[in-house]
Parts: C-alpha cells; structure tokens; sequence
C-alpha cells in the first residue's frame, strides 16, 4: 500500500494512503451522501413552499462534489501510477459503489427540476447563492426532461457500478497487465508491458514501429473477445438507457456533454473533409522522408529519421517547458515551474503503471496532478506540455464556485493544446536549439496536425457506425475489425498503403472504453482546432490576447462552448469559416518544415 515508488507528492490529498485521515474523509462523505439524499427524497418537486430546502441540499450537494473529487482524484492516482496494486485497486471498485451513491443523490436533483414550473424555476435560479450557478442549473433541468421515473434512475446508478463500470475497469486491468512480445531489427527479443508500445512506434526506425506495432496487435488477438465484449456491453448499456430515456439519437447525449451544437459539429468536420488535402499533404510529406509514397498505421506516430539521436532526460524535458512557457506567457511559466517544484507529476516508465496520460485535481486543495510515462522523446516533452495546459485551466478557475467549473471536454482540450504550440513556438525561437531538434518540432507540430484531422475523426466515424450497427444487435469481432479498416480506408484514402490499417485499434485505444463521457475522441479535435485559433490570434495580438484567453478559460464552466467564444473572442463555432482559417494556420509550420529539410 506504499506510495513511495511514485514520483509524484499525493500527501496534500492524505498523509498516507488508507490511512486514518482517508478513512475519516471517506466515511464522512458517505454519511454526508447518505443523509442529504435521505433529506431530498422526502421533498416534493421544486415548488413555491419548498424553495429554502432545495436551496440548502443544492448547496450542500456542492460541498460534497468537492469532497467526492478529492477523492475520486486521489485514487485515480494512486490507481494508475500502482495498477498491480490489489488494495488501490479496491479502493477504485469502492469509488465507483459510492459514485453510484452520489449519482443517486444528483438523481434527486435533476427530479425536483423536471415537473417545476418555469417561474418557480426561474425564481430559484436567482437566488443569490445559486445565480452564478445558472447555466449549471439549467443543463441539470435540461438533462432532467430526458430521464425515466426516479426509481429506474436509481436502479440504473445501482446497475451501473457492476455493468458499465465493471466493462470499463475490466478493460482498464487486462490493458494494463497486458505484455507484447517485441522482436527488434537486431534479432533481440523482449516481453514488455503494453505502456511502452506508443513509444516504441513513435521511434525513427521504421523497423522497430513495424515490430512493436505487429507484436503489440499478436497481444490484442489473444484478449480480441474480452475487448469486444466490453465495448458492445458498453455501448449497448448506452444505447438501452437512451431508449428509456427517451434520448432520439446516441449523439445527442455526446453533443450535450461537449456543450455543442449538432450544427458545431458539423461545421468543423466540413470544414475538416473540405481542406482534407492539407492533413494529407502532411502525411505524403512525413511518406517521403521515408523514401516511400504511402504511409502505414504505424508511421502515424514516426519522427523524422534524422541522425540526430539524443535524447532528452527528464530535467530537459522540464526545463524545455518551462523556458518556453515563460518566454511568452510568464505566468503559465511561473505555475509550472512551482507544479515541477512541488513535485505535481509521476513520470517515470515502471511495471504495473497504466498507459496513456492524463491531468487530475482536486477542488478542495484547488491543485493538479499530472500523470504520463516518460522515455526521453520530444513527444513526451509535448504530452507534459498538454497536460500542464490542462492543471493551468484548473488553475484559473481555482476561485470559481464547483458548479461553475464544470466545463466540457471540447474546451478543456483547447487549454492543453495551447500548451503544445506555446511549446512548440518556443523551441523553434530559442537560438540555442539546433536545425535537427527544430526539424523535429516542426514534424511533431504538423503530424499533430494530421492525427487530430485524420487519425481521431477515423475514431468517430468508426465509433458511430458502430453505435449504428450496435443498436441491432452485438457486433462480433471479425465486423469490428473490418468496420475499423473501412474507416481508415475512408477518412486517409490514397495516403494509406494496402495493408496498412489496424485492424485492431478499436481495441488498443483506451478512449473507446471510458465509460463517463461518450464519444470521447471528437472533442480532441474541437479543441485542437479551437486552440489553433486561439493561438493564431496570440501570435497576432501578443501578451494583449492573454486576458481573452484567460476570460475564454474561465468562462468554460458557465456557457455553452459556442457561447463562450462569442463572449471571450468574438467568434461563430457554427460557421465552418473558423475551422477552415484554424486548419489554414497549418500551412505556416509545413513551409518552415519544408524549407528546413531542403537546406539539410
């Protein structure tokens, strides 16, 4: 039950894991979920003699979503950074029992906002403790027209801790135990844990992602049906509570988690299938610095096979984020260099630690936690970079209420992916960095470009023909596979040699399997572009752009995601203008790109 092998500090969340302070936490959140649930189900609706009750389980209820996110993020941490863990890995199972509990505490909520009357709503919203809290309210009464009776709902929140989680977590245990055989170019072979293999393919040698790439999906065959049938349980629980909800398609109840419009949507992969030349063109470039005219799956993730060999250790990788922060946007600078400080990120690669990366925190301490694997590559300079976009987020919404700092994945994905270009920009100023190391940037920068544009609207064309085909009935493995070939055929077309797909990346990829959020992969792209805008107006505007962005950052709690551009900068997310001008802001890194090369 040790944490020491962690890199990072969790002791501002508890002093020690299961120890007496977490077990006191833990038992008073219970109690306290308990027992103003216990309050709420005795009240009528809301209504005109009831209004001070609600008010006050209202406000006690966002207490305790403070004290729950603490918690939830500490053993989030303490989960991943120790998979092999069987007691974090209890407490993980416990989470999700008393998340079903708060889930149905929230139930009570959204149910004393379906039968009110508009004006009796409207009243409550205006109270002085709750307006700042509107547009929370009101996406609560909106998610409440679309519920079944309160004692199915509960059933549900019971159900879900041993059905959808359940899938979830399976998965989430067999990817992180699960081990490749990988074969290098030299004839040595090795047994190592799937949380390597992003690297392994991100590598120069065209051998050796070829080899971790067909060794990594021989692993995936051995567990094909224990995936399958996680995904189909997933997304079948899914599609059964949306017909009992009355919810028309599945993608409204991912439109209405992204806090976009169906016209949102639509705009930016229009625009996207309409300048679908330039991530192409990235793509037939990255293909001929490889002496070949198409790429694979597996050169997705490839650097520029350069002879520039070094690699970066992890006080570079800081430094080189930190430096780059700083020189334009001192502030981001200033918060990472005190998260690095205080010890904020578990980086290290080690046994049992879960693939992927990702940004916690927790609303009572107002702090982030940052998890990744790190093996010395500027990519995962890049993956600090976007995380620590997402905790300076955090950051700025530190002083904001909880009920207004609940903002959706298409603007948290903006905030990281600023990072990345600040980053990105900052390298490619420093005079200190070599042509090599630059060359290197600029690849990463426009491979981004094609993976955000081609790579993950693969992932959402093949995820809704599969909620589609779904909705009949389960779909084996062998349509799996071929729904994602057809996909990847579809979206990259004649970049993609023959032979070339994945057929198993429905089941490597980890996002397919999340089981909060649905359709979890577009929202990346959003924000990819989103940011690229935003950036584009940085460049332009200077450090008089950084109060826009931070009032953007803020704002991404109280509105919907179209609203909160119009408010911050000025701009129409429904119109496929903007995604087309973010698209264009690609041109200027492929030119320097090329330019480079050509002097080599």
């Amino acid at each position: 039950m040790s944490t020491d092998n962690m890199n990072w500090d969790l002791t501002s969340y508890f002093p020690e894991f299961n120890g007496p302070e977490m077990k006191e936490f833990k038992k008073k959140l219970k109690e306290d979920i308990k027992s103003i649930r216990d309050k709420a189900s005795l009240l009528s609706s809301l209504d005109s003699t009831n209004q001070n009750e609600w008010e006050k389980i209202f406000l006690d209820t966002e207490d305790l979503a403070t004290r729950y996110s603490h918690l939830r993020s500490y053993i989030g941490c303490v989960a991943s950074a120790d998979s092999m863990n069987e007691e974090h890995l209890k407490e993980e199972a416990d989470m999700s029992v008393l998340g079903a509990e708060f889930s149905k505490l929230s139930s009570e909520l959204l149910n004393s906002l379906k039968n009110a009357e508009d004006e009796i709503y409207n009243s409550f919203t205006q109270k002085s403790s709750l307006s700042s809290a509107s547009y929370y309210l009101d996406r609560m009464r909106e998610e409440s027209q679309r519920r079944m009776d309160q004692e199915n709902e509960i059933l549900a929140a019971d159900l879900g801790v041993d059905g959808i989680g359940a899938w979830g977590r399976l998965y989430d245990t067999v990817s992180s135990k699960l081990e490749f055989d990988m074969e290098y170019p030299s004839g040595e072979k090795m047994c190592l844990p799937m949380s390597q293999r992003r690297s392994l393919m991100e590598k120069p040698d065209r051998e050796i992602r070829k080899a971790a790439f067909e060794g990594g999906n021989a692993a995936w065959e051995k567990i094909e049906d224990v995936t399958a049938s996680a995904l189909n349980a997933i997304a079948g629980t899914r599609l059964t509570l949306n017909k009992h909800r009355g919810i028309d398609h599945f993608l409204d109840v991912a439109l209405f988690q992204s806090a976009i419009s169906r016209k949102t949507l639509d705009a930016m992969l229009e625009a996207i299938y309409s300048e679908i030349e330039v991530p192409k063109d990235i793509l037939r470039l990255k293909a001929s610095t490889m002496n070949r005219d198409k790429i694979a799956w597996y050169d997705l993730g490839a650097p520029m096979d350069l002879e520039f060999k070094k690699k970066l250790d992890w006080n570079e990788a800081q430094n080189l984020v930190k430096n780059s922060f700083s020189s334009s946007y001192p502030e981001l600078g200033s918060f990472v260099d005190n998260a690095f400080e205080k010890k904020w990120v578990d980086w290290e690669p080690r046994e049992g630690k879960r693939p992927g990366g990702f940004c916690t925190g927790s609303l009572l301490t107002k702090e982030s936690r940052i998890f990744m694997t790190y093996n010395e590559t500027i990519g995962d300079v890049l993956t600090l970079a976007h995380e620590a976009g997402h905790a300076f987020h955090s950051y700025v919404m530190r002083e904001i209420r909880p009920y207004a700092h609940s903002y959706p994945m298409t603007l948290a994905e903006s905030a990281s992916t600023f990072g990345e270009m600040i980053l990105t920009e900052g390298i490619l100023e420093d005079p200190s960095i070599n042509n090599d190391e630059k060359i290197l940037m600029l690849d990463t920068e426009i491979n981004h470009g094609a993976i955000y544009m081609m790579d993950i609207p693969v992932r959402f064309e093949f995820e809704k023909a599969f909620y589609e085909e779904r909705q009949n009935g389960e779909v084996p493995v062998s349509r799996l596979k071929e729904l994602m070939i057809e996909t990847q055929k579809k979206v990259f077309g004649d970049v993609l040699e023959d032979g070339g797909e994945d057929p198993y990346f429905w089941a490597s990829k980890l996002h397919f399997y999340i089981t909060g959020i649905t359709f979890y992969n577009f929202p990346y792209t959003f924000g990819y572009l989103l940011s690229r805008g935003l950036f584009a107006m940085f460049k332009k505007e200077g450090r008089d752009f950084l109060p826009k962005y931070e009032e953007f950052l803020r704002l991404s709690g109280s509105d919907t995601a179209e609203n909160v551009a119009k408010r911050s900068i000025g701009h129409d997310l429904e119109s496929p203008e903007f995604w087309i001008e973010s698209i264009h802001t690609l041109n200027e890194p492929i030119e320097k790109l090329k330019a480079l090369l050509e002097n080599k």
